[in-house]
């Protein structure tokens, strides 16, 4: 799954069972690459309530977590915008220690292609 452009993105790739590379560029200048170790029941989890926050009528700020707590490396928060979100990410490569790895903030991105992103990886991950 890929959010962002050129200039700013954030990549998830599944890796392995239950490995994710989580992989951030902001122009070229930050970087953050990492591997998250993530069940896919967390991942879905985490993609049904992209979708079902990006679903609600109300177009209100949120934010959504890979996983509630334990090993968390990316944490999404939302703003509305127009027909679309900016997100504010936030990186931590060991999750609840506190310590902030990375963040970076997305230009908006349609309602649309959010919906896509997540609907593709929700349907790679469950069979």
């Amino acid at each position: 799954m890929r959010l962002g452009n050129d200039l700013a993105r954030l990549d998830m790739a599944r890796t392995g069972e239950d490995t994710w590379r989580v992989t951030t560029d902001w122009c070229s200048r930050l970087t953050a690459d990492f591997t998250a170790y993530l069940t896919d029941a967390e991942v879905v989890d985490f993609a049904e309530e992209m979708l079902s926050r990006l679903g609600a009528a109300s177009g209100a700020s949120f934010s959504a977590a890979v996983t509630p707590g334990r090993n968390n490396p990316l944490v999404l928060k939302a703003e509305p915008v127009e027909d679309g979100f900016a997100f504010f990410v936030r990186l931590t490569r060991n999750g609840g220690d506190g310590a902030c790895h990375l963040q970076m903030e997305f230009d908006p991105i349609p309602i649309e292609d959010l919906r896509e992103a997540f609907h593709a990886l929700h349907a790679a991950l469950v069979v």
